[in-house]
């Protein structure tokens, strides 16, 4: 996943062809590290995203918005003030660095033209958005880096902005023969290695691609190719750059399976034995590649303190359930107590004074039995004994039996609650988890003037014939979905034996077409704590027949007829519904 010099270059290109002299009607900061600048031009309107991101930096074109805190921070505010209806007038790279500059003319208060610099950085955990003035100092930025944090560079108001020169590494589309002699074969790597540590904007993974476009094995040093295999590598290097600066691009998404593997602005041929998609549009390659990572980083990091709750409560939980398995395997000696009281008393008018044991034929079995005494006690008295710890752990068993399956219980509702956890796509979804996890008092309800509505709502899919399928993202939505939007003909799915969303087929009374049951038991799959299985078993009968036990926690359901498919947790190919 290589957001590199050349993926900056692609974009750099296409900014160019698309919204250069827009002008910039909305500014919004919909994430503390992130922007969304609405823009008009040529009779139409795109946005584009700008995000200093330390775990997913990203800069591309697209039609989506994004809702936005109410009271705008205020480095947004800044930029509402100086640059709000201002004109995109440039956009360069510089030096095939990962760094895009935007130069805007706006009026100020007096009326009068001026111009800025908006500069987005792409660079891992050191990403950031800072705005200068023409001369170059830093008027604020989305990050402020003080001398305490880097000793590279402050990045802090009243500051002059300047490219820290942290590797010296060379501009490749400014190098000649000569020069890749120098900067490449005068290094104790391996070819790969010096590529991509000498020029700027150059990954691993295009350092890769050059090697294995000129036929050699990147992982070999360089003082051991020939001269040949020499003059072949910088051929191969001369002749990307010669694509970058013609502008030649390819944007694409390279696929393990149904997995992304990775993304690029050229062709990777190293990959052809994957499956490669080629796109019109380098934002569109990087919406589509980063969609669900973006999802899965921002809910994760929000889900955090629930996901710690859970994992707590349910480790204590299986310690306990464990503990108490052991000492219901105690009590299986309870019925050999009950024995041997019988059979005293059956035949302990017999025994010696101050015997120790008591050799009998055990009725049940057919077989002599052993049975141990206490010399100090009568035989009846032995034989109480005996029926006291019979009686004894016959409570401790059924005390046990009833608590070992409200622990199981609990555990299958906290594994349930991870799984919803795992697929939450929204912060409403965490809201009505963390209800959830309120009401049956794993966190402290906080006292609140007002209660939030949440807004979560099941997936709503349709399948390629036509009907509504509908996947609860958690436990209220399952006991929704099957026990009041449901009717009795409609189709119910659930992977077997393990947590999992509660699938719901509107039938309308049709007869189900068989693809319609496969891609219910796909989503079924899919939305299960199986997703990561190549394949999962799924249930699936008509809803009339799905009972919910009484006093049963939400989402829970019993039924004993149904029907059995294997389906693959393959949703590629099924579009969610337009809301």
């Amino acid at each position: 996943m290589a957001f590199d010099g050349i993926v900056i270059a692609n974009l750099v290109k296409e900014l160019n062809e698309t919204i250069i002299n827009s002008r910039i009607s909305k500014i919004a900061q919909p994430e503390n590290d992130e922007l969304l600048l609405t823009l008009k031009g040529n009779s139409k309107q795109v946005r584009l995203v700008l995000s200093a991101s330390a775990s997913l930096p990203l800069i591309y074109l697209t039609k989506t918005n994004k809702p936005s805190p109410l009271t705008a921070p205020n480095f947004c505010m800044l930029l509402r003030k100086h640059i709000a209806n201002g004109k995109i007038t440039r956009i360069y790279q510089p030096k095939m660095e990962r760094i895009i500059n935007f130069e805007i003319e706006h009026l100020n208060e007096l009326g009068d033209i001026c111009h800025k610099k908006l500069i987005v950085e792409i660079m891992g955990k050191h990403s950031n958005i800072i705005f200068c003035n023409e001369e170059d100092m830093i008027i604020d930025s989305i990050k402020h880096i003080s001398a305490q944090v880097s000793s590279i560079r402050e990045v802090l108001p009243g500051r002059t902005y300047f490219i820290p020169k942290t590797q010296e590494k060379s501009n490749p589309l400014e190098t000649d023969q000569e020069s890749f002699w120098r900067k490449v074969y005068d290094k104790p790597l391996p070819a790969q290695k010096a590529i991509y540590t000498a020029y700027t904007g150059i990954s691993p993974v295009i350092a890769s691609e050059i090697c294995f476009r000129a036929n050699v094995d990147g992982d070999r040093p360089v003082q051991a190719l020939s001269e040949e295999e020499k003059l072949h590598l910088f051929h191969h290097f001369s002749w990307l750059t010669d694509d970058i600066k013609d502008g030649k691009f390819i944007p694409n998404i390279i696929k393990n399976g149904k997995e992304p593997l990775d993304f690029s602005g050229m062709e990777l041929k190293q990959y052809a034995d994957f499956t490669v998609t080629v796109y019109d549009s380098i934002s569109e390659v990087l919406e589509t590649f980063y969609a669900s990572k973006n999802i899965y980083t921002r809910i994760r990091q929000k889900s955090v303190d629930l996901r710690k709750v859970v994992t707590t409560v349910l480790d204590r939980s299986r310690k306990k359930y464990d503990l108490q398995l052991k000492q219901l395997k105690d009590t299986e000696k309870r019925e050999k107590y009950k024995v041997y009281g019988e059979l005293i008393h059956t035949y302990g008018y017999g025994l010696e004074e101050n015997a120790k044991k008591l050799e009998a034929l055990n009725y049940y079995t057919n077989e002599m039995i052993s049975i141990p005494l206490d010399p100090q006690l009568t035989p009846q008295e032995n034989a109480q004994k005996y029926f006291d710890k019979y009686n004894k752990l016959k409570r401790t068993f059924e005390a046990l039996t009833e608590l070992t399956k409200e622990t199981k219980e609990e555990i299958l509702h906290l594994e349930s609650v991870s799984t919803s956890l795992d697929i939450a796509t929204s912060e409403d979804d965490l809201a009505q988890i963390k209800e959830e996890l309120i009401q049956f008092g794993y966190i402290k309800k906080r006292q609140l003037n007002k209660k939030a509505k949440i807004k979560s709502k099941p997936f709503h899919y349709i399948s390629s014939d036509g009907y509504h399928i509908y996947v609860g993202k958690n436990n209220f939505q399952n006991e929704e979905l099957t026990f009041k939007f449901a009717v009795g003909n409609d189709w119910w799915f659930h992977a077997k034996g393990m947590p999992g969303s509660h699938v719901i087929v509107k039938t309308n009374g049709d007869e189900l077409p068989d693809r319609t049951f496969e891609e219910a038991g796909r989503l079924a799959a899919y939305y299960s704590k199986g997703r990561e299985n190549d394949k999962v078993e799924i249930d699936y009968l008509e809803k009339k027949n799905v009972k919910k036990p009484n006093g049963s926690k939400p989402g829970f359901v019993v039924y004993y007829t149904n029907y059995s498919l294997v389906a693959s947790p393959d949703i590629t190919n099924l579009k969610l519904a337009a809301e």
